[in-house]
């Protein structure tokens, strides 16, 4: 169900525009602000903190947007391996593009991206390198730097950051985002101030980091839900031992952040004769630990993001037959939140109907609390059932109401199976939600059903079988938080999407 609120947005929003407007006055010059985490589009900060909305940071930068440029990174070996962002199902090659769309249409500043961590010739970066040209955007390459990020002096050299090509920025605040994490953005900026020293051009560096949260502890969930997260990543959550021992205060970083510090120490130190930073943290501009209104409510809604990672990473491995690393580690992140399987709702009353049953069954938890379930007929599919009974009992219409009837669902079977070559005659959620849009205009049940589709944002639910892509696709668009059990509907090597 929908969680309790448990962020203050308007507070955040204020707090953070004058906080990053403060950082730039002490830097003075060029400001190279990296964007840690999704600058749009941050639906796992508006999972684990109720109230976060997921453009809370594009409407924080709002305030201050006359003033900034944005560059987007992206790195050439998530192009390679055709990486996806999860959340929205898109590629990042994809989602770059759909950044550069996203931004200029809130009035943003957008004419650069920049390709990381090259090496070599490859033709599939370099076509979408040039795709990017012809398409008017000012493309910089960056490469793979031996020693990087610990032989400073190997990196801060000609052969080094000297090697990449110099972002020509029109403004001196500039933020740099990326379709997802490991995409490069800090090396951008730290060799944007190396060549920009080489110009003469004062320069600096901060960093926009939402997780993980530096004045919350290590075992805090929130916290605790960003190792999960990043589990594909090995991030670990650490004490920044370099503030402990600069002020005697315990705060929390992480791994790539500590493991970096030294180079941004030096780097900074190199160009600018000035050491800024005492450590990770004081790198930061994040407000978000001081916009927290009810820990409670993002402590649980933490925890339920952790065990729905855990499903997200079983089923990953499932799809690709990939061995257990990922889903082991976030087992690990589960056992130190004290959380299991067991403590999401929706689990039990799916695998009950599947052993009731003896085929897949589903479960969804309404913003109420009530848990609704859906089972597999002869007419549809568990997640089809369960999103029309969730509809029902939300529009309060009787359980033996039919909102589709047989007649109406099987000449779209016909349709499925006899010329479109489907080998499963059920109906797909999309299939259920377009019949129920057609029986709207002359059903006042099947209209309120409708009506209320509104109400599952939020809402959690678990199905027994893998889902395909079209299912997985509605929930996604529905707002309601789906996971799966590892398993496939039928046994076979071969599984279409």
């Amino acid at each position: 169900m929908p969680y309790k609120i448990g962020f203050d947005r308007e507070k955040y929003i204020d707090m953070q525009s004058e906080h990053i407007t403060a950082r730039r006055a002490e830097i003075g010059g060029k400001l190279y602000l990296e964007m840690g985490g999704k600058l749009f589009d941050d639906h796992h900060a508006s999972r684990v903190l109720p109230g976060f909305t997921p453009d809370n940071k594009i409407a924080m930068l709002d305030r201050i947007k006359d003033d900034i440029e944005i560059v987007i990174c992206f790195s050439a070996l998530d192009l390679v391996r055709q990486k996806v962002r999860a959340d929205l199902g898109i590629t990042y090659e994809d989602d770059v593009l759909r950044l550069v769309d996203v931004f200029r249409d809130r009035g943003f500043l957008v004419e650069n991206v920049v390709c990381t961590q090259i090496e070599g010739h490859n033709p599939l970066v370099e076509t979408f390198l040039e795709r990017l040209a012809r398409l008017g955007l000012k493309v910089s390459r960056h490469y793979m730097i031996p020693g990087y990020p610990h032989d400073t002096s190997a990196v801060v050299s000609e052969n080094g950051f000297g090697r990449n090509d110099y972002v020509e920025t029109s403004r001196d605040l500039i933020v740099l985002t990326a379709p997802g994490p490991g995409s490069g953005k800090l090396a951008t900026c730290m060799s944007q101030v190396y060549h920009d020293n080489q110009r003469g051009i004062p320069a600096g560096y901060a960093k926009f980091e939402t997780f993980p949260i530096w004045n919350l502890p290590l075992s805090h969930p929130v916290n605790l839900a960003y190792e999960a997260a990043t589990a594909d990543l090995d991030d670990i959550n650490v004490i920044d031992q370099y503030h402990l021992d600069a002020y005697g205060e315990q705060v929390t970083s992480y791994n790539r952040d500590i493991d970096v510090f030294p180079l941004l120490r030096s780097l900074l130190k190199e160009v600018t004769g000035t050491e800024p930073y005492k450590s990770p943290t004081d790198m930061g501009v994040n407000m978000v630990g001081h916009c927290i209104s009810d820990d409670a409510a993002c402590r649980y809604a933490a925890e339920q993001e952790i065990i729905r990672r855990y499903f997200h990473a079983l089923v990953a491995e499932r799809r690709t037959d990939a061995d257990s690393t990922v889903s082991d580690r976030v087992a690990n992140v589960m056992r130190k939140a004290n959380v299991t399987v067991t403590d999401r709702a929706v689990v039990a009353p799916a695998l009950a109907i599947a052993e009731q049953t003896g085929n897949p069954g589903a479960a969804l938890e309404l913003p109420s609390g009530q848990i609704v379930t859906g089972k597999t007929s002869d007419l549809l599919g568990p997640s089809a059932a369960v999103l029309l009974n969730a509809l029902k009992a939300l529009a309060e219409i009787p359980d033996d109401v039919h909102l589709l009837s047989p007649a109406s669902i099987e000449p779209i079977q016909s349709l499925k199976t006899r010329h479109l070559g489907s080998v499963n005659p059920r109906l797909h959620t999309d299939e259920v939600l377009i019949a129920l849009s057609v029986s709207a205009s002359s059903d006042p049940q099947a209209a309120a059903a409708l009506d209320h589709l509104k109400y599952l944002r939020g809402c959690d639910a678990h199905v027994t079988t893998i889902l395909g892509s079209v299912d997985e696709g509605i929930f996604r668009s529905l707002g309601v938080l789906a996971t799966t059990e590892p398993q496939y509907w039928r046994k076979a090597l071969y599984h279409k999407r």
